[in-house]
């Protein structure tokens, strides 16, 4: 077919107007049919002429009302659905009942009462057959013609009761999706084998795949219903394992009445794919401490700090102060925010925590009862490189708004630590170990000393899904470019947590947490992150995507600890919180040193810094990284003490 015939039809589109008329001539074309046919020409005498028009006049009157009510003829032929064509059975319907009650009550019928229905009901069926034959006449001759521009995708539809069933009916009905359904799959033995809009019903077994082959079927669509069943199992793995693509679509009462568009339906992602039991929080308790309180995010534009800042606007906060340095990330929230919450009281600050005088300004104005602080260096390659940076920022922001959550009064300060800060192996681990120290021992020495207003509680979780640097952003740009997908070692592992239920768990451990605790979350099993950059690549339908491998980087561990060796954990009422009962520290020496390493952060020596932290933290080992040659400094020290006092012994 010519370009210019394709661009024709997808361009030239009948009237309203003429779809209109075109319905009321075949209205009238069916009454004249009818009764040429029954009556023939010669014996179409002038009283049965003048019933004929009497009766055609009222079923094109009573239809018309319909028509419009129904407004059946608003919608493209080309693209009718099977609900287009209902709407012209229920017009049609409620037409010709009404005509037919007022011929029999206002009109004398001279050609008998009997001959008279039987001829109006001949009259209904083939207006109803021609009505319904006209749009699936036009959509069938688009179809053959477009469709040939483009082969259709041959898909299975996962998921047999009624979603399943609207999936396949909606992509039946629109040519736009390209989509060809040659079967079904379900997981209900008595569906087996059965036909389902014209096609069989498969089961999800070993022998499915060969079926899916024999009929080129690269592609299943997962009905919203079977994907909730589903999505806690091994079988979308399974799928992907085979190279098969899945989609899925919103649920059906997010579709405004039907599919329309491919936009609506979505390519599973790998989240979909990793194995985690569901977690149930306590919102009503969350809700009674965040109601009517003060509420102050640090890091409030970042991965964690975002969501955070999402879920607290749920629950009727008096106000929310976000701070952030990253002004334009900053600025996307405040719009995400004045969208969704518009009456939320919130006051944006582009600010640096390590600036004391700012933070003391924000805290004297707004008082706030929470404090959630999330702002952080994160990524372990970036901060053995700038340790200063990681120590000003990590660890003195920490301890200046800490100590200004304590001079204002604040209800409870929630700190977002890391599990790099397990025995660290980098200086970004480390320092987030030492705010961990730092807020737990000012918890203690407060409590000591009857001032133990505020609260401080740390939570500590690995990593999220999709956050700001994590891998599967980056492996997903990675394969969009053709690769190669890059793995530091084969054998590294990682635990992964999605963003919105880290955050649920820091609020509920903040709701409930006691002064000083460490709250570690349950991640489930950890993910070998080849597998990981594997499934992704299969998921993407691009399986000739390589993967190199580059090395560990700096600091980097083959996995990561959620708890020291000599840390122990305690349940606590939620299933996924554990307290750690971890190395208690006294205020005033970790204090002492805390200010040394701070003002020596400023001389940007960084082997010296590096030291002075692994002094404070005795566990922390540097792993691939230039900071070993410390490690071996303080071992050989540490040695010829142990041969001094020998020697004097």
């Amino acid at each position: 077919m010519s370009k210019i015939l394709k661009n024709y039809l997808y361009k030239k589109v009948l009237s309203r107007f003429s779809v209109f008329l075109i319905d009321i001539l075949i209205i009238i074309f069916s009454c004249i049919f009818m009764f040429v046919l029954r009556f023939g020409f010669q014996d179409l005498t002038d009283t049965i002429r003048a019933d004929g028009m009497m009766i055609t006049f009222l079923l094109v009157l009573f239809n018309t009302v319909f028509f419009i009510i129904f407004r059946t003829f608003s919608g493209i032929l080309r693209f009718s659905s099977f609900s287009d064509l209902l709407r012209i059975v229920y017009a049609l319907s409620l037409g010709y009942g009404l005509a037919f009650l007022s011929a029999v009550l206002l009109l004398d019928i001279h050609i008998g009462f009997t001959l008279f229905k039987e001829v109006f009901f001949a009259t209904y069926v083939l207006n109803v057959l021609l009505m319904v034959f006209s749009r699936v006449f036009v959509k069938e001759i688009y179809e053959a013609l477009i469709g040939t521009e483009s082969k259709a995708v041959n898909v299975f539809v996962y998921g047999t009761k009624e979603t399943g069933i609207s999936v396949a009916k909606a992509l039946k009905a629109n040519s736009e999706f390209n989509f060809k359904v040659l079967g079904f799959i379900s997981d209900e033995q008595h569906m087996i084998g059965k036909d389902l809009l014209g096609v069989n019903i498969y089961a999800n077994n070993d022998r499915l795949f060969r079926i899916l082959e024999s009929k080129d079927v690269k592609t299943i669509i997962i009905s919203p219903q079977k994907m909730e069943e589903i999505k806690d199992t091994n079988m979308l793995s399974n799928f992907v394992d085979h190279n098969i693509s899945l989609m899925t679509t919103p649920p059906i009462s997010e579709w405004n009445g039907s599919l329309t568009s491919r936009a609506q339906l979505k390519d599973i992602q790998i989240e979909d794919l990793l194995l985690r039991d569901p977690i149930k929080i306590n919102m009503m308790q969350i809700a009674s401490d965040i109601q009517g309180r003060r509420i102050l995010v640090t890091g409030a534009a970042g991965s964690i700090g975002s969501e955070i800042v999402r879920q607290v606007a749920k629950f009727n906060p008096f106000s929310v102060t976000l701070i952030d340095q990253a002004e334009t990330p900053l600025h996307d929230i405040r719009l995400e925010l004045q969208e969704k919450w518009r009456n939320l009281p919130m006051k944006i600050v582009v600010a640096d925590i390590t600036n004391a005088s700012r933070m003391e300004n924000i805290f004297r104005e707004f008082k706030p009862h929470y404090i959630f602080h999330a702002a952080a260096y994160k990524h372990v390659p970036m901060m053995e490189d700038n340790v200063s940076e990681s120590v000003q920022t990590n660890i003195n922001g920490t301890k200046i708004l800490a100590d200004l959550a304590v001079k204002y009064g604040a209800d409870k300060f929630v700190m977002i630590s890391t599990d790099k800060a397990v025995n660290p192996s980098n200086v970004m681990g480390c320092s987030k170990r030492i705010c961990e120290i730092y807020v737990q021992s000012l918890a203690k020495y407060l409590e000591k000393t009857g001032r133990n207003k505020t609260q401080f509680i740390t939570t500590r979780f690995g990593n999220v899904l999709g956050s700001n640097g994590s891998v599967i952003p980056l492996f997903k740009e990675q394969i969009k470019k053709g690769g190669p997908v890059t793995v530091t070692h084969p054998e590294i592992i990682r635990y992964f947590m999605t963003i919105p239920e880290a955050c649920q768990l820091v609020l509920e451990a903040g709701s409930f947490g006691k002064n000083g605790e460490i709250y570690i979350f349950d991640m489930g099993k950890p993910v070998k992150i080849l597998n990981l950059a594997k499934r992704m690549i299969r998921l993407s339908g691009s399986p000739n995507v390589k993967i190199e491998f580059t090395g560990l980087r700096h600091g980097e561990k083959l996995y990561e600890e959620l708890l020291n060796n000599e840390e122990k954990t305690k349940p606590t009422h939620h299933e996924k919180i554990l307290i750690a009962d971890v190395r208690k520290y006294e205020y005033p020496e970790v204090s002492d040193q805390i200010n040394s390493l701070i003002k020596l952060s400023y001389e940007y020596d960084e082997m010296q810094i590096v030291k002075k932290m692994k002094e404070i933290v005795p566990e922390f080992h540097s792993i691939n990284s230039p900071f070993e040659d410390v490690d071996r400094q303080l071992e050989n020290a540490a040695d010829k003490k142990v041969e001094s006092a020998s020697a004097k012994g």
